[in-house]
């Protein structure tokens, strides 16, 4: 697995992109190798498959769909269960700024060999439902339920998503953070059945089958309990145990994401630097095989590093968290799950 390049420059290219900045080519995503090829409009042939655009190109999907699929769309936009109307342009808009999150996010899941099931090929599968509560008026609560994650469009506005943010108290708010949450909850209900695991599970988040609804009104009547930082990644996490894992397995995904792009970027530590004797931090581009050790070693780095350089640019700091040893041995769960699933998939 390698970074996505353009295939007519080789020029580093981005999964938003229809077009290489550099060169001008055009490109197509072919998710199966996870890499941009050319295409041409009547079609291009990959190995022994014919894969077309995307129905959905003109909204800024550069993915292609295979021939015989059953759909003009694309697997990630087959994904989306429910989006505004057509006629709602500027909502429209927003949806094509959230789709670019979702494909990064699914990328990622498959980069990781997770499994994803979509909605219209199992009850339960992965779905998406992408809606506006600015433009349509009705309430657009974001969460999970069933496999459908529903997200709120208006969320890709600046001064909505940091209105928010500010009046939650969260250091960290973003579109992708979203949406790697509220997967967190459909691979807990996925992936965790009973048992050894399920056990396993509760011995460290607790214990999921207590009330949520009463968990929800302790929360916002009575706060984070005081000591919080002592166990948990965010004060979100102390709620309930569902939310403890999906925001363990949301961080999960924000750090392997960010080496593996420090890693295909080729960034390296140099020891002189960081005072590590004879070991330069070099970020790798897939942990399956290590230790979670080595990855929360390796980002414990790299974050300083990005939160020295968005200091630098007067920005808020890349990760405002402290990974403390509770925490770290949540992480070594879903690290441990997620090579557990990936090996067998």
């Amino acid at each position: 697995m390698s970074t996505p390049r353009c295939p007519h420059c080789r020029n580093f290219a981005f999964l938003d992109w229809l077009r290489c900045e550099r060169c001008d080519g055009e490109l197509g995503y072919h998710y199966p190798s996870m890499q941009f090829v050319g295409i041409d409009d009547d079609g291009t042939e990959i190995g022994d498959e014919r894969w077309y655009k995307c129905s959905n190109r003109g909204w800024g999907c550069p993915w292609l769909v295979r021939e015989g699929a059953g759909s003009g769309q694309c697997f990630s936009c087959r994904l989306t269960r429910r989006k505004p109307d057509a006629s709602d342009t500027i909502a429209m808009e927003k949806l094509a700024e959230t789709e670019v999150a979702k494909r990064r996010l699914v990328v990622q899941l498959l980069q990781l060999g997770l499994p994803i099931e979509g909605w219209n090929d199992r009850e339960g599968g992965l779905g998406f439902d992408l809606l506006s509560s600015r433009s349509s008026g009705e309430r657009v609560t974001i969460g999970h339920a069933n496999g459908i994650i529903t997200i709120d469009l208006a969320e890709t506005l600046d001064e909505v998503r940091e209105t928010l943010r500010v009046k939650l108290g969260e250091p960290y708010r973003t579109m992708l953070g979203h949406l790697r949450h509220e997967v967190g909850h459909y691979y807990d209900f996925r992936l965790i059945p009973e048992g050894p695991q399920r056990g396993a599970y509760r011995a460290l988040f607790g214990d999921e089958r207590s009330s949520y609804r009463d968990a929800l009104d302790r929360h916002y009547r009575l706060g984070t309990p005081e000591g919080w930082r002592d166990g948990f990644i965010s004060e979100y996490a102390t709620m309930h145990p569902w939310e403890d894992f999906a925001e363990s397995f949301a961080h999960y995904l924000h750090i392997t994401g960010t080496l593996a792009t420090a890693s295909a970027a080729g960034l390296r530590l140099d020891h002189g630097v960081t005072g590590m004797r004879d070991t330069d931090i070099e970020p790798l581009f897939d942990y399956h095989d290590q230790s979670v050790q080595r990855l929360l070693d390796d980002w414990k780095w790299l974050s300083l590093v990005f939160n020295r350089v968005n200091r630098s640019m007067g920005m808020r700091d890349l990760y405002p968290f402290e990974l403390n040893a509770a925490v770290r041995r949540k992480l070594e769960f879903v690290h441990k799950l997620v090579g557990r699933v990936s090996a067998t998939a």
